[in-house]
């Protein structure tokens, strides 16, 4: 008997559709489609096993790029939608498309929802700090004062912080990349997809037409080393153009310290990606008095939402056959209308 040909080997080129790219020229969009393109050939998934759901805002508009299986689905349900299919799909890879305006607005209960679940699936959310589609107006992800067209005197609303909402319900996987650093971003997707459960990915992205520059620090030559604190687990937490900078703990709290003068590198905090509370204490420092933390703050093992609940279905056929969907219609009181 003859063995199994082997699998055609794929390119990013297999994994670009036939339809035209309809973003705005400049778009952070473009940079972290072409990422994820050269990334899928490399997880050993063949096309017909993946699938890429999204739901409304410019970023949902992944699917129609990505030469798979794909839904564009409605606004902010597209984890509701994925976790079905997984539950009933298991052997599919599946990724959800987001924004911070479809995740964190109208689809706020959906996301902390399947997190908590931890249902095996890569949630990407584009973060441009702004409601793009609908033309400039403040999000849920921007600054306190942000003047747009809703919002002509300022922002008063606080603003949500993406990697906290996911640490806060309990995601097993939490992790942050920039669209135009393509070595961190393919590899955080990477990291992602090897991740049993779900896997939270914030993208920091540029909106060049309604909010342009809004992570400058982190992307501009000279400022960059300064501004990122790139996470890996098991090293110290270093930055700055030498490394001479790091974070360690000062009572409950982190603080930027110098190193010499008494300072070395053992004093700075060790990364643990299994720390949960050092994961929540990284995700809300911020700019101009911290680096802005980039890759993965938390990474544990858990059971996924799917199979325990094929694992209690399996149980309950053992135990009293397929059952019949008229019978149990008909089990109990039931009534004729006429």
């Amino acid at each position: 008997m003859s063995s199994p040909a082997t699998p055609a080997k794929l390119s990013r080129k297999d994994f670009v559709s036939d339809q035209d790219v309809r973003w705005c020229p400049g778009c952070g969009d473009y940079a972290i489609l072409a990422q994820v393109q050269k990334v899928m050939p490399e997880l050993g998934v063949a096309r017909e096993n993946m699938v890429f759901i999204s739901g409304i805002g410019c970023s949902s508009r992944f699917p129609y790029y990505m030469n798979t299986y794909g839904f564009h689905s409605i606004h902010g349900r597209a984890p509701a939608i994925a976790t079905g299919l997984k539950v009933t799909r298991p052997e599919l890879s599946v990724w959800v498309v987001t924004g911070d305006g479809d995740a964190l607005s109208i689809g706020g209960n959906h996301l902390i929802h399947i997190l908590r679940r931890n249902v095996d699936v890569n949630i990407l959310l584009f973060n441009n700090r702004i409601y793009g589609l609908t033309k400039g107006q403040y999000s849920p992800t921007s600054e306190q004062g942000k003047i747009t067209k809703s919002t002509p005197l300022g922002s008063v609303d606080y603003p949500f912080n993406p990697i906290s909402v996911a640490l806060g319900s309990e995601a097993s996987f939490v992790a942050r990349s920039i669209d135009v650093e393509a070595k961190h971003l393919q590899e955080v997707i990477r990291r992602a997809h090897e991740h049993s459960g779900t896997s939270f990915v914030e993208i920091l992205q540029n909106c060049n037409i309604f909010n342009d520059g809004a992570f400058g620090d982190l992307t501009e030559k000279d400022t960059k080393a300064d501004s990122q604190l790139l996470l890996e687990h098991g090293k110290p937490l270093l930055f700055g153009k030498n490394r001479d900078r790091g974070l360690r703990m000062r009572g409950h709290s982190l603080e930027v310290v110098q190193l010499g003068d008494g300072v070395t590198e053992a004093d700075v905090i060790v990364h643990d990606e299994r720390d949960s509370a050092l994961a929540f204490l990284l995700s809300v420092i911020r700019p101009p008095d911290f680096p802005t933390p980039m890759g993965v703050f938390r990474a544990v093992d858990r059971p996924t939402y799917e199979s325990v609940l094929n694992s209690q279905i399996r149980s309950a056929k053992e135990r009293q056959g397929e059952g019949h969907l008229q019978q149990l219609l008909n089990r109990g009181d039931t009534w004729t209308v006429s």
